[in-house]
């Protein structure tokens, strides 16, 4: 059983493929019962991403702490076993387009009438509402329509998606925070509510400084590459066997790298004496600092700028990354075994609570491996589980 925050809360989980997954997950890694409806196909990304032995570690990594149930939806017996779901439930997560939930005859009336106080959270491209609501949309067209794509990339290059699905995961944040608020709110009221979370409002909602400076301007602030669009010096160094991050966010961190760097003299003069003229003359600024940083190793560069205070990092490959220190001693790497898979590696908790911190209670679940247990306790007996399997609805 549970300890975590969110234990005793049943979630029904109608998602598939990322944003959905992500934030029913987050909600389970709390605590919270999620139980995932599958159609007799299974979660796409069930054959997507990294495999073994024809299992996708992608999929795992998204889906643990969850029950499966294999349900054909179409019919009206599936239906009618998600329905007796739901009014069991705390919160329905889906993401379908806009409109879909109502036609499998789930509208807002019949989930009121089943669970008065029911959160259902939508997950979709571009909201319930809007002239776009009914396009269809993923991760890259979110980065694209949300004007994220135009700040990240090269100034004379085309415009550059980030590599991570950023807008999928994002959106599942924001869908976990705002269920867990809801259920707050509930606790209050008794009310339940009905949440709306969209790719691009989200991906839109991180635009800080960028969207910050066209409001008060008028002016866009274009792409940067790893500089940054309002500090310089700022951004990616070759040291002697490898690319170095340093982020000297304001003029005392900077007075730090440059003496770090035994480089004062070298930036001496007005070109260089505010952040303004250092934007003016980055080419520059960048091309000495960055001839220091080539004479001598990443590590020694790391060491001596930290010492100094001024914040860098190596720019690691992933298999770097899970073999960091930091990264181990934060427990950001786990390993899970999964009956008849093995050990399957995957992301730790980002989380760290420390009086109900999340748990690791099962791995991902095979497509159905929990449909007779979650129907046997809505009340369904061996002969009636027999039969809708036998006529293909489970």
């Amino acid at each position: 059983m549970s300890q975590g925050p969110l234990a005793g809360i049943r979630v029904v989980d109608l998602t598939r493929v990322l944003a959905g997954p992500f934030s029913t997950m987050l909600l389970a890694d709390l605590g919270a019962e999620v139980i995932k409806v599958e159609t007799p196909a299974g979660d796409q990304i069930r054959g997507q991403g990294g495999m073994r032995d024809g299992f996708s570690w992608y999929f795992a990594g998204f889906n643990r702490n969850k029950r499966s149930v294999k349900l054909n939806m179409r019919t009206a017996e599936g239906m009618a076993v998600v329905k007796e779901l739901v009014a069991t439930a705390d919160v329905l997560v889906e993401n379908f387009r806009p409109g879909v939930l109502a036609k499998m005859g789930l509208t807002d009336e019949v989930l009121k009438a089943l669970k008065p106080d029911l959160v259902v959270c939508s997950i979709s491209g571009y909201g319930q509402t809007g002239p776009y609501k009914d396009r269809p949309s993923f991760d890259f067209i979110a980065q694209a329509m949300s004007g994220f794509m135009s700040s990240t990339g090269y100034p004379d290059r085309e415009p550059l998606r980030a590599g991570l699905p950023i807008s999928d995961l994002v959106a599942g944040l924001y869908g976990a925070l705002a269920v867990a608020a809801t259920l707050r709110r509930r606790e209050v009221t008794g009310k339940g509510e009905r949440i709306d979370v969209a790719l691009v409002d989200s991906i839109l909602s991180f635009s800080s400084y960028f969207a910050a400076n066209y409001l008060a301007t008028g002016n866009e602030m274009g792409r940067n590459g790893n500089d940054h669009p309002v500090v310089a010096p700022y951004g990616v160094f070759r040291a002697r066997d490898g690319d170095v991050a340093i982020a000297p966010s304001n003029d005392q961190i900077y007075d730090r790298l440059i003496d770090a760097l035994e480089l004062r003299e070298a930036l001496a003069g007005p070109d260089f004496a505010t952040n303004a003229a250092r934007m003016k003359n980055r080419p520059q600024v960048n091309a000495i600092i960055d001839a220091k940083i080539g004479t001598n190793t990443r590590d020694h560069w790391v060491d001596v700028l930290n010492a100094a205070g001024v914040p860098c990092g190596r720019v690691l490959t992933y298999p770097e990354v899970f073999e960091d220190p930091q990264t181990k001693a934060r427990e950001m790497l786990c390993e899970v075994e999964h009956p008849g898979r093995g050990p399957v590696r995957m992301l730790g908790f980002p989380m760290k609570l420390t009086e109900a911190p999340c748990e690791m209670r099962a791995p991902a679940p095979e497509l159905g491996a929990d449909t007779d247990t979650v129907l046997a306790a809505l009340g369904y007996d061996p002969e009636r589980i027999a039969s809708l399997r036998e006529s293909g609805v489970i």
